[in-house]
């Protein structure tokens, strides 16, 4: 089906602007925030209007996804679901979601990132670079053998790394089932404080594994 052109007035704001990041931008090309206001020049929440394509699994970094990226420039990673064709870009209910939503969303996941536990306005370790908390989409296959897409909170590093990535609630259950009653105990008391305290060994491997070849080399001599 030919594209029509993002110039056509008569089709929506956000389908407009998913037909000029493909026939202008292209994928994998940068642009900037000034750049999409003079396309679109007196459209109201044009940004917004870019944003709801995420609903539609177009992928649209910014410099919370990408560190590289500056201020007001962003990337065209990916196009999703055509959203100008007939019966395409129609909003599911509930994918959007509200400022109320997204506080309970932050208060349910304790506000901390779930992938790495890091909270909003820390510091990444080694770094200057303050975390910042999003609402990130993800895959949850269930003990039925059915995909549901969750929100959960992670931090802006998190979701670079996880875009893609799914979870196996099933197996998660299963691997449950195979517990001693013991282990089941302690996992347990974790999943109820929902934290885990490392102990100094714990945290050395850790640490350890994230040394490069060299410096791996010189603890296992320290060790003996």
């Amino acid at each position: 089906m030919a594209q029509p052109s993002w110039q056509d007035e008569k089709i929506g704001t956000m389908k407009r602007t998913a037909l000029w990041l493909v026939q202008e931008v292209g994928e994998g090309s940068l642009f900037t925030k000034a750049q999409l206001r003079e396309a679109f020049p007196g459209t109201a929440q044009i940004d917004r209007r870019m944003r709801d394509l995420r609903d539609f699994e177009w992928q649209i970094d910014t410099n919370r996804e990408d560190l590289s990226l500056g201020a007001n420039e962003q990337r065209f990673v990916k196009m999703g679901e055509p959203v100008w064709e007939p019966g395409k870009g129609t909003r599911k209910a509930g994918t959007t979601l509200t400022a109320p939503q997204r506080r309970e969303l932050l208060t349910r996941d304790s506000h901390m990132c779930r992938s790495c536990g890091i909270t909003p306005g820390q510091a990444y370790s080694g770094t200057y670079e303050a975390a910042q908390l999003d609402v990130a989409r993800r895959k949850v296959k269930l003990a039925s053998g059915a995909i549901e897409v969750q929100p959960v909170i992670e931090c802006n590093r998190c979701r670079v790394g996880g875009l893609g990535l799914s979870a196996d609630l099933g197996d998660v259950l299963t691997r449950l089932g195979h517990l001693p009653e013991f282990e089941r105990g302690i996992l347990a008391g974790w999943v109820q404080q929902d934290a885990r305290a490392f102990s100094e060994l714990e945290q050395l491997w850790a640490a350890y594994r994230t040394l490069p070849a060299d410096a791996r080399a010189q603890v296992r001599e320290a060790l003996g």
